[in-house]
């Protein structure tokens, strides 16, 4: 029987994975991952995506190795590591799970050119609930609003059953030499940032089993009220588990479905729930039929906003140094964690393309760097919503007011006061907005503003009419 290459990518499991089925169906089965960050490009994994992929890479190779195989790693240009690799192997065919990025599509059409002949190259769906093609509107267009996309979604037959581990696998004998996992330097070192993170995170389809049967054990019930609150822990944190495929959107779709047909007072909780896989097929439905979306605004009047882009005010909002505590709590969290709430994510987000005027570009490459599970899709997707200039978005003029957002939504101040310290000791009333106590409340809470906390970085009400004129320009000109 002929050995089948399956290439892992955005795959990071062995359930529900139809290209690794259909392998495992026709004989042995070498499975390997490649780590090819020149095809990457500038989307190569970022930082805090590196430690992810290495804790996720060595719980697969454990999966596999449990059933008596061995992950091949190699790294270096994919079609060569696939060319040779297949010679050694007398590989007849190579399966793998269909990508949507321009540089995974564009990988994929050399794939094709290359394997013309004697290997027989085949992609598989596995990554999302509904393939891009397939969902359309009226007039065969793609969606560029959330509501009838999402809406249009549920129409459609469900997405079917998730296949189970495929059971008896052959896994084929390497048949070359692996790379070693330590020897690519994925873990940051000199100094170690992430060296509490294990205490956090669990990459691997265990932890993502784990993670989805918690949250929807504990925590849906009061997810459509909580999920706004940052302090409060109320969302799944499935978000890296699903980017790097570590558990397969259909897995979570029935889970959630089934806990609804049986407990049928959570349905609402459900729905709301499952609208969050909707957003992240959203994106990808976006990033498919635009694929410049990662680099140029989906409004294409936004290609003459006049940014401002003051470096020493980014370099402030990256460290959580604005002098709004909510937006400094959201920083802080996301280079102490890795992740950031939601909530936040759009506050943050918001403040740095409208308070001050930075190109969602700046924005969007640090959440790439810094997210565990910074997304192709929902990252780029997200971050132009936020900014105004995305599909879907928000009227420009809604800009967050990070005061209220933060007295709404952390009322009792305990987000705040968990990760900036320096105002902990303020009384509730101006958590949110120091620079309007007294010098007697302010001394009495032990905080100097412009010294060991700082004064804003700029007016919110000044910056909101700044944004507002900028925005004129762009529709006026």
């Amino acid at each position: 029987m002929t050995t089948t290459i399956y290439l892992f990518r955005n795959d990071l499991r062995l359930a529900d994975l139809p290209g690794l089925a259909a392998a495992a169906a026709n004989g042995p089965v070498l499975p390997v991952y490649i780590l090819d960050d020149d095809a990457a490009g500038d989307r190569a994994h970022g930082g805090a995506s590196r430690w992810w992929l290495h804790h996720s890479l060595r719980a697969l190779a454990a999966d596999i190795a449990a059933g008596g195989g061995q992950l091949v790693l190699r790294s270096g240009d994919t079609v060569s590591c696939l060319q040779e690799l297949a010679a050694v192997s007398g590989a007849g065919a190579i399966h793998f799970s269909r990508s949507y990025s321009p540089w995974e599509r564009a990988l994929e059409t050399r794939l094709r050119q290359e394997f013309d002949g004697g290997v027989h190259l085949k992609r598989f769906p596995g990554v999302l609930l509904h393939e891009p093609e397939s969902i359309a509107n009226q007039t065969g267009e793609p969606f560029k609003v959330f509501t009838p996309f999402w809406r249009h979604c549920r129409r459609q037959n469900g997405p079917g059953l998730p296949l189970r581990t495929p059971s008896g696998v052959t896994w084929s004998k390497p048949q070359s030499s692996s790379d070693s996992l330590e020897d690519w330097a994925l873990l940051p070192r000199n100094p170690d940032w992430a060296a509490h993170w294990p205490k956090l995170w669990t990459p691997g389809t265990a932890g993502a089993r784990h993670a989805l049967e918690q949250f929807l054990r504990h925590r849906l019930q009061r997810y459509a009220s909580g999920r706004d609150h940052p302090a409060e822990n109320a969302t799944s944190r499935l978000s890296p588990h699903l980017r790097f495929g570590e558990i397969s959107p259909r897995e979570i779709w029935h889970k959630a479905r089934e806990l609804a047909a049986r407990n049928p007072q959570q349905q609402d909780q459900v729905d709301k729930f499952l609208s969050e896989l909707g957003w992240r097929e959203f994106s990808y439905h976006l990033l498919y039929h635009f694929p410049t979306i990662p680099e140029k605004p989906f409004k294409e009047q936004f290609s003459d906003f006049p940014w401002l882009g003051n470096q020493a005010q980014l370099r402030a909002w990256q460290r959580g140094q604005t002098g709004y505590p909510v937006v400094d709590a959201g920083m802080r969290e996301l280079w102490h964690t890795g992740y950031m709430h939601n909530r936040i994510r759009m506050v943050t987000a918001s403040f740095l393309s409208k308070h001050l005027l930075t190109h969602w570009r700046a924005g969007e490459r640090w959440f790439w760097d810094t997210l565990v599970d910074a997304d192709p899709a929902s990252n780029t997707c997200s971050w132009q919503w936020v900014a105004g200039s995305g599909a879907d978005a928000a009227p420009y003029f809604r800009i967050f007011n990070p005061v209220i957002q933060g007295e709404k939504f952390d009322a009792d101040g305990a987000y705040v006061r968990h990760w900036v310290p320096e105002v902990a000791r303020l009384p509730d009333r101006w958590l949110h907005r120091p620079w309007e106590a007294t010098d007697e409340v302010l001394s009495a809470a032990g905080v100097v503003l412009g010294d060991n906390y700082p004064r804003p970085l700029v007016d919110h009400r000044q910056a909101r009419e700044a944004a507002l004129s900028a925005y004129q320009q762009i529709r006026s000109g």
